[in-house]
């Protein structure tokens, strides 16, 4: 902490302590970020991965310490009201000019809540949503650079590839502007290539580097997202991707937070949002690493739909999890997770355990096979707002997490998900050859949950989930773990009748052994979706495959998976010869 005690007001010096903290969180935060591209140039995998773990800790620990200082400096009248109100007027003037005012009003929230305790939204102590939807010229030009077309498509990839220059250089500038430009006039021919709008920051995560804008035609607009690999120590173009459901890939919220140096969240939520029109705001804000504030979208896009519609919360469709009570509201595209009190059996793991798992989740390296979950506490709704079914299961099965009084409903803990369709029920709606690649990806999706040590415990399709473009997720993660903690094991063999009879395992095991050979009763495929699994992925029935991928994770420092597929790599399907 950087303030130093002196005669102040009490109100200037709590504005000036919790501001220093929000200083000293900005400024970690971005030198984590900024240390991104010197990763990316040294191929330093394990040090850019240390980076972007810790910088999830940043935020926490930042609050926690202006809250310790505000503790030794206020004494009671930390807890004054009146206080506090005059805190938040001396605080708003002095973020008033940043060009983070949206990043430092939810860190105020975040130490008041913590102080107070607070149930849904206290408007006196907290900062409410900014209206931004309105982003002039001027402030996207501090986050946005505009290319103009002058000759040849050639020309301006070129150009933009000297001003996206590393230190290392790049393997072959002139190859890599041939094919940016020969993929960006294939795409084009419709509406021609007026000028190109980029991001001024590269936006960095895993192996990759991506550089993020949009082409402007002469007859309507396409997203540009440039993938850049550092391979054999020098920058390639990888891939080129113009078609929205791509770029909104590669910011699913199955993967991983970016590191991007956002002086202006706002200003390039926005852009992005531009460019993904489907993409809440929320996810956006996660995505650059502002997921504290992505919660705070999210909360606040719920209360606006709350308002504007008369939906209520439902218990969500699919088979009724043994941990977790999940619900929905039909018109909202999210699902609300909440701990049971008790599990039944075979369920042997605890509440804290629980948590650890999606805490887990939350540092690893999602890569695109595990949901984002957001964690939350003190949601208030109005009791007429539950289904009746959902507020009987709520209040018999979750009291610890949920008190129902006669007007309202208060969760003390609970975790958003995006809301996906889980595979049970999609195959049951699915025509023969979207249930054929959703059943081929759900085996792909086993093999990248292991190619990033993740085994998911539990393999029933009904605990992975169909996302808007198709693609596998796992979303339940009391049974998850390390795939490194895990023992693979081949089935004994019996050696007697008694054992070959014998109606439950005759032969020892832990929590730790995992038999393979058992996966295909999981499965629940039948007919030619079974036929068409084991033609692809049968190894993963092999012990073999497991034993691999665990030697893999102790002698690879990353995977090589791309939130791409393969036919769009350019050096893949042979771009560099020539």
């Amino acid at each position: 902490m950087r303030w130093q005690k002196r005669e102040l007001p009490l109100h200037e010096l709590g504005a000036k302590i919790l501001y220093d903290a929000f200083l000293d969180y900005i400024a970690h935060f971005r030198r984590l970020t900024l240390q991104a591209r010197s990763r990316f140039e040294q191929r330093d995998w394990p040090a850019g991965r240390r980076d972007a773990v810790a910088r999830l800790g940043v935020y926490r620990s930042a609050v926690r310490e202006g809250l310790h200082a505000l503790e030794g400096t206020m004494g009671v009248a930390l807890r004054d009201r009146n206080t506090w109100r005059r805190i938040k007027r001396e605080y708003a003037q002095r973020i008033a000019a940043r060009g983070d005012v949206e990043i430092a009003e939810t860190f105020f929230n975040s130490a008041t809540r913590r102080i107070f305790t607070t149930i849904g939204v206290d408007r006196e102590i907290e900062f409410l949503a900014h209206d931004d939807t309105a982003v002039n010229e001027r402030a996207r030009g501090t986050v946005v650079e505009v290319f103009i077309r002058r000759t040849d498509v050639r020309d301006l990839a070129r150009e933009i590839l000297h001003r996206y220059r590393f230190s290392v250089g790049y393997e072959d500038l002139e190859r890599d502007a041939r094919l940016l430009a020969g993929e960006i006039e294939s795409y084009t021919p419709r509406i021609g290539v007026r000028s190109i709008e980029l991001v001024r920051p590269v936006f960095y995560r895993n192996k990759g580097a991506y550089i993020i804008g949009r082409i402007r035609g002469y007859e309507g607009t396409l997203p540009l997202v440039i993938a850049l690999l550092n391979v054999h120590g020098q920058a390639r173009v990888d891939a080129v991707l113009l078609a929205e459901h791509e770029v909104s890939v590669v910011f699913s919220f199955t993967r991983s937070y970016f590191l991007v140096a956002a002086e202006r969240p706002r200003v390039l939520v926005r852009f992005l949002q531009s460019i993904m029109r489907h993409k809440p705001l929320d996810e956006l804000y996660n995505s650059i690493g502002y997921n504290r504030h992505g919660k705070s979208e999210l909360y606040r896009a719920l209360l606006q739909q709350l308002e504007r519609s008369d939906d209520r919360f439902e218990i969500a469709l699919g088979a009724r999890g043994m941990v977790m009570i999940v619900f929905t509201m039909r018109s909202f595209d999210v699902v609300f997770k909440v701990i049971r009190d008790h599990f039944a059996p075979p369920k042997n793991t605890t509440r804290r355990q629980v948590m650890q798992k999606y805490q887990l989740v939350f540092q690893h390296d999602r890569a695109g096979r595990l949901v984002d979950a957001q964690e939350f506490e003190y949601f208030k709704f109005a009791r007429e707002r539950f289904a009746p079914e959902l507020l009987d299961e709520l209040r018999t099965h979750a009291a610890q997490s949920v008190d129902v009084d006669a007007t309202h409903v208060v969760i003390r803990h609970l975790y958003t998900e995006r809301r996906l369709v889980p595979l049970d029920l999609y195959l049951r709606e699915a025509d023969p050859e979207q249930a054929r690649a959703a059943v081929l990806d759900y085996g792909q999706a086993l093999r990248d949950l292991a190619a990033t040590n993740i085994f998911p415990g539990d393999l029933l399709p009904k605990n992975f989930g169909v996302t808007r473009n198709r693609r596998l997720v796992f979303y339940d993660y009391d049974e998850l773990c390390l795939l490194t903690d895990c023992r693979f094991r081949r089935l004994p063999q019996p050696s007697t009748d008694e054992e070959e009879m014998a109606g439950e395992a005759w032969f020892y095991t832990d929590d730790r052994d995992i038999f393979p050979e058992e996966f295909a009763q999981f499965l629940e495929f039948r007919g030619p979706l079974r036929q068409a699994f084991l033609e692809a992925h049968s190894e993963l029935l092999d012990v073999r495959f497991w034993r691999r991928r665990q030697q893999a994770q102790r002698t690879t420092a990353m995977a090589d998976l791309y939130p791409y597929p393969p036919e769009r790599r350019l050096h893949a399907r042979g771009a560099d010869e020539g």
